[in-house]
């Protein structure tokens, strides 16, 4: 390696050394890959080089199968894939090849040494991807104030990666659920993927509640984890190591951060977030104190890969309401009134309000959904399938509606509607004595309109919907005499033998 640096040519070097050009080539370019450069330190003796480059090499001697530890650094990265299960195979390869096999000990302590001297992430606890914890720091940031020189509160978000322990830090004047969410968008835009999982605490703008045998999201926070693709564990109540690496990055965070800032004087969170992005930035690409590499350099190697990429566009706020619907069938939000289905007044429904959508449902089940409304306060949407059936017939009263409606019915029936839209003074009040003719589909059948109208019609040239009405009453009471009187007919001509005085009086035997 060191007469590589000095520029002699690899037949120089082999002649050199006494070895192959091929063996040559294959060394320098290990040592290359492995990021192995000169000038070398005092450290970096022969033994020390051959251990980096051929780890493997040094559990020969010991007459057990060697492992493979680029492979297992790779396999433990994958979903569900465990130091037991790894060694489980490694156990099965060796019964194959008719080796012998290390403990699980060994194996683990072997894999421990190799992962920490060679590489940014130790994959034993903590998969790459898998877990983003998430918090407040404790410690809190300030603006100032123009105006008034008052000092303004500012809350510090901490989102952290355990594997690579690559962190992200914003400011926020509120710690509201659009804010927490908010700025859980932009944590996962800094990282550039999502996570399988989200750990937060316990608070009220992610968990409404959480006990031993119940867990209740907040809906908002639960549709942010959906649109994500994400799960969401909140760590146990008073159980902060359930999410130890968020818990240590928000103390190192408030060091070197916060603290870092306390002169600093800024006038909006914007000005504050450009200083905390810098001081983040350098906290990231900090070299780790006790082996190579940094949390930045760490991530892109070792775990950015596993990230779930984003969507197109970044989930979108969602503000949730509960509310009754009211007797009218329709429910309010910002002075604008929205339709649902009549059958649920007096219910208590969610209602799930975005920039461009208004949805309500009942039992997690949606039953109605609007395009918000903007501008003047009162307007009104609704839907026509969510009135009742006379409140329909009252809204589609049009001329073009009672002639669709009539010839549904009959001839003589749409020659009196005709007759009604000709004749009345206003349009008004003929669709008025239209709707009461319509509500006698109620009780009568289209039949018996189309009689009715029929006779009108060949009574007088002048009909009227009361004379309509007598008729339909009439017909039904006679349709009903009718039917009366036949029935007694068919009974008493089925009644049977009769014997009468003749037959008792001995004439007729």
């Amino acid at each position: 390696m060191e007469l590589q640096d000095e520029g002699i040519s690899l037949r120089g070097i082999a002649s050199s050394t006494g070895h192959s050009r091929q063996k040559v080539t294959e060394i320098i370019t290990l040592a290359e890959k492995k990021g192995l450069v000169c000038p070398l330190e005092e450290e970096m003796t022969d033994k020390w080089i051959e251990e980096f480059l051929f780890p493997q090499k040094t559990l020969e001697a010991s007459g057990r199968h060697p492992l493979n530890f680029d492979y297992i650094h790779e396999e433990l990265a994958k979903p569900n894939v465990t130091l037991s299960l790894l060694h489980h195979e490694y156990e099965a390869e060796c019964r194959a090849n008719q080796k012998i096999p290390y403990s699980y000990r060994s194996f683990l302590r072997h894999y421990s040494n190799y992962a920490d001297k060679y590489k940014a992430t130790l994959r034993i606890r903590r998969k790459p991807g898998e877990i983003m914890e998430v918090d407040w720091a404790g410690s809190t940031a300030f603006i100032i104030d123009r105006d008034t020189g008052e000092k303004v509160k500012a809350y510090v978000f901490v989102a952290t990666l355990p594997c690579s322990q690559l962190s992200y830090a914003e400011a926020s004047l509120s710690m509201d659920s659009h804010s927490w969410i908010t700025l859980h968008n932009n944590a996962y835009r800094y990282f550039g993927g999502t996570t399988q999982i989200v750990v937060p605490d316990n608070l009220k703008t992610s968990v409404t509640k959480h006990t031993t045998r119940e867990l209740i999201l907040n809906p908002a926070y639960k549709e942010m984890a959906d649109y994500y693709n994400t799960v969401v564990m909140p760590a146990r109540v008073r159980t902060p190591k359930d999410k130890a690496s968020v818990e240590g990055s928000v103390g190192v965070i408030s060091t070197w951060i916060i603290a870092a800032l306390r002169n600093m004087h800024c006038f909006t969170i914007d000005e504050l977030n450009e200083e905390v992005r810098k001081r983040l930035d350098e906290f990231n690409k900090r070299p780790f104190t006790r082996k190579k590499g940094s949390r930045l350099s760490a991530f892109e190697e070792e775990e950015k890969f596993a990230l779930s990429p984003l969507p197109i566009e970044p989930y979108k706020m969602s503000e949730w309401k509960k509310t009754t619907v009211a007797p009218d069938y329709h429910v309010s939000f910002d002075s604008m009134f929205y339709s649902v289905p009549y059958e649920y007044i007096n219910r208590e429904v969610e209602v799930r309000v975005s920039d461009k959508l208004l949805e309500v449902f009942f039992n997690h089940m949606r039953i109605a959904s609007h395009k918000r409304l903007y501008g003047k306060f009162g307007q009104t949407t609704t839907v026509h399938d969510h009135m009742p059936d006379n409140h329909k017939l009252f809204v589609d009263q049009t001329p073009e509606a009672a002639i669709e409606w009539a010839e549904n019915i009959g001839e003589s029936t749409l020659s009196v509607i005709q007759y009604l839209l000709d004749t009345s003074q206003t349009e008004k009040l003929a669709l008025q004595s239209i709707f009461s003719l319509k509500k006698f589909e109620r009780r009568y059948t289209k039949y018996e309109i189309e009689r009715a109208c029929k006779m009108v019609i060949s009574m007088t040239k002048r009909p009227t919907v009361k004379s309509i009405q007598t008729l339909l009453k009439t017909n039904k009471k006679n349709d009903a005499e009718q039917e009366l009187k036949r029935k007694t007919e068919i009974n008493t001509n089925n009644f049977g033998f009769t014997r009468g005085a003749s037959y008792y009086g001995g004439t007729d035997k």
